[in-house]
């Protein structure tokens, strides 16, 4: 079967499935429904749902073997690509899908069920997108960036969460702008990726240390990607090490610029569009385990401690649940108000949803017993892969920092 025949029964699945349209993968207590067009909507908003529910059977038999040997999903971003899931968002006036953040983070639980690499990888490019709709919709220019992602399907690549308060690398100033040096790491998409929006400090002699914020085309001369990514978790996102070697960046491409180390309202933003779409993958990984966990469990189903493990896995299940659905609810479909208490009541949550989720995962694993630890049967990658939720921004104990402060009437320290 050649590539075209495989894409064109996807969209006819997907056609089929919209017909039809099938109830939502549901779980006991499941409190986030997925998001779909209500009767007012127009009749050609795409079901982004069911997209990733047809895809989702070639990504999960894929997912072992690129888990194994370590290599991105390129095939999958392919077949993202050919469906215009990464302009998703765009707003339809600018020639994208018209899907609302909740849909997003639908779109991305949905994928974890089947790969969770694939949705991480993909969370890094959705939020970066929901950041620059989010300044479209406060009237700033960014309509022609947002009709490129559109037309091209362009990859955006992040490196903030490595960078965060402090940033990284070296920029220095040269006629026009600045040339940048720098290693970037955690550049999830990175083998296929088109723009890289990351940063560089500039040794600003009157201002002092400042980041400043820029996007580079991953094409650009100096711009190098390293085969780095070799990790227990995730690991077909092709979160590669990012080379900038004298990048020159024009000084009309400078987004922003901050003092170094210190919480910056762009981070009340970065934390409202970010972890809720990030932390919808975990959810969908930690579903997916509860799934299989289940299904296994048949022979076993008499057994009164595993009653009692499979009920604390639905505890910490539904604890997760709710809590990544009060992240995306205050996100309110980019009109949250961006101050530190929204970022502070969403880290909150990302602190507890990612610990119920490991722990939902790990009761999923002791009900199956020893053998899930059987890389055949898939959970034991679920349960590695779980384990990257909480190494996302803020780490707990950064978390219970930024928050018991702000308590007391500190300035947050991210």
């Amino acid at each position: 079967m050649t590539e075209q025949d495989t894409t064109q029964q996807t969209r006819a699945a997907i056609t089929a499935d919209a017909v039809a349209a099938p109830a939502q993968r549901t779980h006991p207590m499941t409190s986030i429904p997925s998001t779909t067009p209500n009767s007012s909507a127009v009749a050609s908003h795409t079901d982004w749902v069911a997209v990733a529910r047809a895809l989702g059977p070639g990504f999960a038999a894929r997912a072992a073997g690129h888990d194994a040997a370590d290599t991105f999903v390129a095939d999958n971003y392919r077949e993202l690509k050919a469906h215009r899931v990464f302009s998703a968002g765009v707003p339809a006036e600018l020639g994208g899908g018209g899907a609302s953040y909740p849909e997003l983070c639908a779109l991305l639980r949905e994928i974890a069920q089947s790969c969770g690499s694939t949705a991480l990888a993909l969370s890094m490019h959705m939020h970066l997108l929901a950041a620059i709709i989010w300044r479209y919709r406060q009237g700033q220019p960014v309509a022609p960036l947002l009709q490129r992602i559109a037309t091209e399907q362009l990859v955006l690549v992040s490196t903030g969460a490595s960078d965060w308060l402090d940033s990284g690398g070296r920029a220095e100033r040269v006629d026009g702008g600045y040339h940048v040096t720098a290693r970037k790491v955690f550049g999830s998409g990175s083998p296929m990726g088109d723009l890289l929006i990351t940063s560089a400090l500039l040794d600003d002699p009157a201002e002092g240390p400042t980041a400043l914020h820029f996007p580079v085309p991953m094409k650009a001369a100096g711009v190098t990607v390293q085969d780095t990514w070799r990790t227990m978790a995730m690991r077909a996102t092709g979160s590669n090490d990012v080379l900038l070697d004298g990048v020159f960046v024009p000084e009309g491409t400078v987004s922003l610029r901050r003092p170094r180390g210190v919480w910056h309202p762009f981070f009340n933003v970065v934390v409202a569009v970010a972890m809720p779409l990030i932390m919808s993958v975990y959810l969908g990984v930690a579903e997916a385990a509860r799934d299989l966990a289940i299904g296994q469990l048949a022979r076993k189903r008499d057994d009164p401690d595993v009653w009692y493990l499979v009920g604390e896995l639905e505890n910490a299940l539904v604890t997760g649940q709710s809590a990544v659905q009060g992240m995306v609810e205050l996100s309110a479909d980019y009109a949250f108000t961006p101050d530190v208490a929204t970022a502070n009541a969403i880290l909150i949550r990302k602190t507890i949803a990612a610990e119920a989720l490991m722990a939902a995962v790990e009761k999923a694993l002791a009900a199956v017993g020893g053998g899930g630890l059987f890389r055949s049967m898939g959970l034991e990658r679920l349960v590695r892969d779980i384990h990257g939720a909480q190494f996302h921004p803020l780490q707990p104990k950064r978390q219970h920092r930024f928050t018991g402060r702000l308590a007391l009437g500190l300035e947050p320290v991210g």
